[in-house]
């Protein structure tokens, strides 16, 4: 165990300094505190070699954990010293940003206290032995960051591999199709690649992401799924638990595709009115991942006949996104739907 190694916690709610000192004690850390962005920041100011990791909440008052975590990575004394977000944020967004912002983990709230342990220690241990190899000119860069894209891409393909598997384990319970389910990512992915918020990345998370968006049916019994009629109110309910079961089962996923198929699960039956399940959100209180496969799906779903119902003519169902524009669909997705029309309608009629 690292010790006499220094931490400074930064969080505007004291008794979450005090559990993470009181969980962290046994590692015979020192420690330092503050309350807000600005002290936090003087105090480093003050001694900038002096922390070797930093717990930084993200929402505070003033500045928040994003914004310190920026200017000290814009500051050469402080650039190296690993930050830990400390988030009840775990959204993909503000995951995405942490890491982007040079920050290396986040632990969610309430804390976990061998989670918290384990990885004070474990980047800790990397801080110090990065400090080590400083010290005798022992440039590991290159290789270290070819075995860290090594290691990302192998995670990635194990996801996508899982995905590939439960997806194709959905299809043998329920009406959905391995075609609808590829129609879907590619419709996603086109919505995101015209999104003018989005970028490549966001693209390559739907394509993989959304063919999880309906794996919660696996949890309905198959009398309601296989039903070829109206379902009565008590079915419907039990129907629309699909999208909280799914979360349930995605959520405590840390990996980023995982993550945001769970996003996808459980909200791409909200509505942009607020009317749809299982939450009841309203505009952009929905994902963007959640409003993009909600329309998604719907066009291909209308466009392809399923066991309760005929397929609709393109056009029908082309209206029936335009007509629903603020009501069930995001507008500004439905203006990119219009705009390129014709490269939807060719996924639609593809094989």
């Amino acid at each position: 165990m690292l010790k006499n190694s220094r931490i400074l916690i930064v969080d505007d709610v004291v008794d979450n300094i005090r559990v993470a000192m009181n969980i962290l004690k046994e590692g015979n850390y020192e420690f330092t505190f503050a309350n807000d962005g600005t002290e936090a920041l003087r105090l480093i100011a003050q001694e900038p070699d002096s922390f070797d990791l930093i717990l930084l909440d993200i929402m505070m008052p003033s500045l928040n954990g994003f914004e310190v975590c920026q200017k000290l990575k814009e500051t050469p004394a402080t650039r190296d010293v690993p930050i830990i977000f400390l988030t009840a944020k775990v959204d993909v967004d503000s995951i995405t940003r942490g890491f982007d912002l040079g920050g290396v983990d986040y632990i969610t709230k309430p804390f976990h206290a061998s989670e918290l342990l384990a990885r004070v220690k474990t980047h800790l241990e990397l801080y110090h032995a990065r400090q080590v190899l400083i010290k005798h000119n022992l440039d590991l860069t290159t290789k270290a960051s070819f075995e860290k894209v090594r290691l990302l891409s192998e995670l990635e393909d194990n996801q996508k591999e899982m995905i590939f598997i439960l997806a194709e384990l959905m299809e043998s319970t329920s009406d959905e199709t391995g075609k609808h389910i590829k129609r879907v990512a590619e419709n996603s992915a086109l919505l995101a690649k015209y999104h003018p918020c989005l970028t490549e990345e966001d693209m390559e998370i739907l394509y993989h992401a959304s063919p999880m968006h309906d794996i919660g049916k696996m949890t309905i019994p198959l009398e309601i799924l296989h039903k070829a009629g109206r379902y009565t109110e008590e079915e419907f309910v039990t129907m629309k638990q699909h999208t909280s079961n799914a979360y349930q089962l995605l959520s405590h996923s840390n990996r980023k595709l995982i993550k945001a198929a769970a996003i996808i699960a459980h909200e791409h039956h909200e509505k942009w009115n607020g009317k749809g399940y299982p939450r009841g959100l309203k505009g952009a209180e929905i994902h963007i991942y959640g409003r993009i496969v909600a329309l998604a799906d719907v066009f291909d779903a209308l466009t392809h006949k399923r066991h309760y119902k005929d397929a609709w003519d393109i056009d029908s169902a082309v209206n029936y996104i335009i007509e629903h524009r603020e009501t069930q669909f995001d507008p500004e997705l439905v203006d990119i739907f219009q705009t390129h029309l014709d490269e939807f309608i060719a996924i639609a009629q593809s094989k």
